[in-house]
């Protein structure tokens, strides 16, 4: 299967310490390169943020990590099962396709494809 581009954000419990709140985030990251099989291209920690709405659970602010990573379709989905199933302490998690990036992806190839078979040529010599 093709490898696809996706975009995760999600959201670890406030009440954490910091040195567990690291633990989670690295979790998630050997979850994805692991588990999952996938290629992290990008990864941002945002830190502590306000939420929009207080939550079922009565958090007011999170800790946000964004990403970016390769991997194929069939295997993202354990990565959401994951998520459901092993993470207690990340409360809020999308996982989606990024088609914009995959067209870049393919338009920089395609370019660096047709500057590979321009050929330069010696300029003539006009005096000979």
């Amino acid at each position: 299967m093709k490898e696809r581009i996706y975009e995760v954000m999600f959201i670890v419990s406030p009440e954490l310490s910091e040195e567990n709140r690291n633990n989670e985030i690295e979790k998630v990251k050997n979850w994805i390169e692991e588990k999952v099989g996938g290629e992290i291209q990008h990864w941002e920690r945002w830190g502590m943020r306000k939420l929009a709405y207080r939550t079922h659970q009565g958090y007011t602010e999170g800790d946000y990590t964004w990403g970016i990573f390769k991997a194929t379709p069939d295997k993202v989905n354990v990565l959401d099962g994951l998520f459901r199933i092993n993470s207690q302490n990340t409360f809020r998690w999308q996982v989606f396709r990024r088609e914009d990036l995959e067209k870049a992806e393919k338009i920089k190839q395609k370019k660096a494809e047709e500057n590979k078979e321009v050929v330069v040529e010696e300029p003539v010599n006009s005096e000979e």
